[in-house]
C-alpha cells in the first residue's frame, strides 16, 4: 500500500473517531493519538525525513494539508460539543421563577428592633465622632451610686428600686447597674480627657408595666472637655432626633429637672402631634418626653479623677426601647421580651440590611409590612 492510499484510511478512521467523540475529554484523546508527539500523523510526518527530494516534494503537500483537515475537523467538532454541553447545562439549571422563594436562614432571620436601634444609634453618633463604650452588668454601689454622687438616702438606692445580691465576705452588695452611667465613670478613669462617647447597654429596676420591664436598654452620652456647653448639648440632641426619625429638622426643649449627676438638670422633650394612634414626630403643637441631660456635676469629674475647675461637659439619657416603641410602632414593651417569632417577623430586620446614614437608617421595610 503506498504512501497515498496509507494517509486516505488514516484520515478516514480519525474522522469517524472524531464523530464518535461524546465529550471534549474524549475528543481530546482522539486529537492526542492524531497529533500528539507520538501521534499517527505525527508519525506519518516523520516519514518524511527518509525520502527523496521528489517524494517529499510529492508527499509533503499531502500529508501537511492532511494535518490541517483533522486539525479543523477537531476544532469543529470541540466547538459542536462545547455548545451541547452549555445548552444541557442551561436545561438543568433553569429555574421556574414563578415557584415560591426557599426558605433560607439569611431571609427568614430577624434582627430584633433593639439590635436594631443599637446599630441605628451606633452609626449616627459615630457620624458626629463619638466612640462607643462598654462596662459590667454587674456593679458596685460606688460606680452605681456614690461615683454618681446620689445621695445615701437617695430612693434608687433602696431594694423597692434595685437589685442587689446578697453581701460578699467584706460585707459589699453587688448590684444590676440602674443605669449606663458607671461607664462613664469607668470609662473617664480609664484615660484622660476630652471625652466624646456613648455607652448602650442593659439596665435593670424593679419596674414591670406597660411601658416598663425589669430589663431594659439605655443608652447614654458623655462630652467632657474645656469649652463644652449647653449650646453643644442642645444641637446634639437634636441632630441625633432628626437623624434618628430621618426627618429633615426637629424642635426640642430642655425642662429644668433634678438628676444627682447633673447641674443644671434637663428633661428633654422633642417636638410632636398626635393623628388617632399614630405619633408623627417634628411637626405640630404637642410635646413628649424623650429622657434627661444636663451638665456634668463637678463631684462626678472629681471622683473619675478629672480637673472640674478646668473641664467640663454634659451627659445625657434615653431609653433604647422606648425609641425602638416611638420609631416603629410598637405599642407594649412586654412584646419586646416574649419570644414570640410572630411578633419578631412583624417587627424585625433583615440581618443583612445594615443602618447606614449613606443608604438610610431604616431604608429597609419591616419584616412584617
Amino acid at each position: 500500500m503506498t504512501a497515498q492510499d496509507n494517509s486516505t484510511e488514516l484520515e478516514s478512521s480519525i474522522v469517524q473517531a472524531i464523530e464518535a467523540a461524546t465529550n471534549v475529554a474524549a475528543l481530546e484523546d482522539v486529537r492526542v493519538a492524531a497529533l500528539g508527539k507520538k501521534g499517527s500523523i505525527s508519525a506519518l510526518l516523520k516519514t518524511l525525513g527518509g525520502m527523496s527530494n521528489e517524494q517529499r516534494q510529492e508527499k509533503g503537500p499531502v500529508f501537511n494539508q492532511l494535518r490541517d483537515r483533522i486539525t479543523q475537523a477537531i476544532a469543529e467538532r470541540k466547538q459542536a460539543l462545547e455548545a451541547d454541553a452549555l445548552s444541557a447545562q442551561l436545561t438543568n439549571e433553569t429555574q421556574d421563577m414563578t415557584l415560591p422563594v426557599e426558605a433560607d436562614p439569611l431571609l427568614s432571620g430577624r434582627i430584633h428592633p433593639v439590635s436594631q436601634v443599637m446599630d441605628e444609634l451606633s452609626a449616627i453618633f459615630a457620624d458626629m465622632g463619638f466612640d462607643v463604650a462598654e462596662g459590667p452588668d454587674i456593679e458596685s454601689d460606688y460606680y452605681n451610686f456614690t461615683a454618681l454622687n446620689v445621695p445615701e438616702a437617695h430612693p434608687a438606692r433602696q431594694m423597692h428600686d434595685t437589685f442587689y445580691f446578697h453581701p460578699n465576705a467584706e460585707g459589699e452588695r453587688l448590684l444590676l447597674r440602674t443605669h449606663t452611667s458607671p461607664v462613664q465613670v469607668r470609662t473617664m478613669q480609664a484615660g484622660g480627657p476630652p471625652f466624646r462617647f456613648i455607652a448602650p447597654g442593659r439596665t435593670y429596676r424593679c419596674d414591670s408595666d406597660q411601658t416598663h420591664t425589669p430589663m431594659f436598654h439605655q443608652v447614654e452620652g458623655l462630652v467632657v472637655d474645656e469649652s463644652t456647653h449647653m449650646g453643644h448639648l442642645k444641637w446634639t440632641l437634636q441632630a441625633f432626633l432628626a437623624a434618628f426619625f430621618e426627618i429633615d429638622n426637629i424642635a426640642i426643649r430642655l425642662r429644668p429637672s433634678y438628676f444627682p449627676f447633673t447641674e443644671p438638670s434637663m428633661e428633654i422633650d422633642m417636638q410632636c402631634r398626635r393623628d388617632g394612634n399614630q405619633l408623627i414626630v417634628g411637626e405640630g403643637d404637642d410635646w413628649m418626653e424623650i429622657g434627661g441631660s444636663g451638665m456634668v456635676h463637678p463631684t462626678v469629674l472629681q471622683h473619675a479623677g478629672i480637673d472640674s475647675e478646668k473641664y467640663q461637659g454634659f451627659a445625657f439619657g434615653m431609653g433604647i426601647d422606648r425609641l425602638a416603641m416611638l420609631k416603629y410602632g410598637m405599642p407594649d414593651l412586654r412584646a419586646f421580651f416574649d419570644a414570640d417569632l410572630r411578633w419578631l417577623k412583624h417587627y424585625g430586620f433583615v440581618p443583612l440590611d445594615v443602618p447606614s446614614l449613606s443608604s438610610g437608617l431604616s431604608n429597609k421595610s419591616l419584616a412584617g409590612k
